[in-house]
């Protein structure tokens, strides 16, 4: 989550070495290694399924505002701006651009540390929304209602990603305004350890696709798939979004990613306190400069929050596959991640789960689990049985790091052991009573 803090002046940028070498500073002791999580919402008025807007007396202002003293700093973009954010200590409330509520979380050493946070998050936030008629609800994707249909929020990026996203993919207002997800960030030691941990987890993404697809609804009727939040990425930009094919041939590296970064188009360029838009990669822009001036590292920085791989590169990794789902599973999500990718045993044991798949297999592999969820197939193998032991995997890790942390999985057992994915019950809470308003009260937070 980047609050978009106004950009301080750096040397300019000429080569990709410094870029290179700011993927190197992001690199911590094993030690020191943490996890953060991040816990995206719907807001809804209770007893019906309208979006909410930002303005008016029970609008997601006046929710932020009500949350706000509760030790809490707010964040506007100008001192006559509204408020959009609000900072923590570590920890941030931010708004999606169709008012999806989100925690970024602090970084923790444990998941079930980060899981307290969120619960505690989500406990404020529900006191302030229940005074204002408002209830929170997790799904991944907007079970009915358009883009047309959707408040925008009054923050500068998304009114400038509102007019140029849409040039890149058919689906990119529907990315921005009807999903929600739940992500974590991770740390890594060294460049083989970045680049062990990013190909793992994009290999195992399709399964963490499977486990947490509960998005199976569009404009109020089954989508075909379990994950249409998970769908509606493939029509964003295939430039910046996806799974980059170095993660697949083993040529991966903070070079490779820096090229594959260097290649997509800007999205904006934040000028004299204006947002323009050059139609240049960022390639382009440090070769011909713009109006005069080659880039900075605040440009790298901005551009960097522009891309949405399956798994980010910043100063953490971020995992990027799951929809939105129960506090619980949320939590689950740090725990599985931490019980695969800090203990060594438990990585190998990860990396020998599924076969190596070439980049064209794995997108195959991919596209079953967000339309089939865990009731797919990988080859004569059932995905629900992999995920299972995938989760298997994470706890055995726990129980060896840290055990404290390994009942934190429970959920996710659950789920792999009933061949279900989340989107299951959605689509039966569905067919029992499909009136919006209803099924919103069954998955509300």
């Amino acid at each position: 989550m980047s609050l978009d803090l106004k950009r301080v002046a750096s040397e300019p940028l000429t080569s990709a070495a410094p870029l290179v070498e700011e993927l190197r500073k992001g690199e911590k002791p094993r030690t020191q290694h943490r996890l953060g999580l991040e816990h995206e919402k719907f807001i809804y008025p209770v007893g019906s399924a309208q979006p909410v807007p930002y303005e008016g007396p029970n609008g997601v202002g006046a929710l932020l505002e009500r949350i706000a003293p509760g030790g809490y700093e707010p964040f506007r973009e100008t001192p006559q701006s509204p408020v959009i954010a609000l900072q923590r200590g570590m920890a941030a409330i931010s708004l999606e651009p169709g008012g999806q509520f989100e925690l970024s979380g602090s970084p923790f050493h444990t998941a079930r540390e980060a899981h307290q946070e969120n619960l505690q998050h989500l406990k404020e936030t529900k006191a302030a929304a229940s005074a204002q008629g408002l209830r929170l609800v997790a799904l991944g994707y907007r079970p009915v209602g358009t883009t047309g249909e959707m408040p925008w929020m009054p923050k500068t990026r998304y009114q400038v990603m509102r007019r140029t996203l849409p040039e890149r993919g058919r689906l990119a207002l529907n990315m921005m305004l009807m999903t929600s997800t739940g992500q974590v960030s991770l740390d890594w030691a060294d460049e083989a350890d970045c680049v062990r941990k990013t190909v793992a987890v994009a290999r195992l993404s399709p399964l963490l696709v499977a486990l947490y697809a509960n998005s199976p609804l569009l404009e109020g009727k089954p989508s075909g798939y379990m994950s249409f939040r998970s769908r509606v990425w493939e029509e964003v930009d295939p430039t910046r979004c996806g799974y980059l094919p170095s993660w697949f041939d083993g040529s991966f590296s903070y070079q490779a990613y820096v090229d594959w970064a260097l290649d997509a188009p800007l999205l904006f360029l934040r000028r004299e306190g204006e947002y323009r838009h050059p139609k240049l990669t960022f390639r382009q822009l440090m070769k011909e400069g713009y109006e005069g001036q080659p880039p900075d590292m605040g440009d790298w920085t901005d551009h960097l929050s522009t891309l949405f791989p399956e798994v980010r590169l910043k100063k953490v990794l971020e995992v990027r596959g799951a929809d939105s789902a129960s506090a619980a599973m949320t939590g689950a999500l740090g725990a599985l991640w931490r019980g695969i990718l800090y203990d060594a045993q438990a990585q190998e044991e990860a990396e020998l789960l599924l076969p190596r798949l070439n980049f064209t297999e794995h997108l195959a592999f991919h596209d079953t689990a967000r339309r089939e969820g865990l009731a797919g197939k990988l080859g004569p193998r059932e995905l629900h049985r992999l995920a299972g032991e995938m989760v298997a995997i994470a706890k055995r890790g726990l129980q060896r790091l840290d055990p404290e942390d390994a009942p934190l999985l429970a959920p996710l057992e659950a789920v792999a052991a009933s061949g279900r994915s989340p989107a299951q019950a959605v689509l039966d809470a569905w067919k029992e009573d499909p009136r919006p308003e209803v099924l919103m009260t069954r998955f509300e937070l």
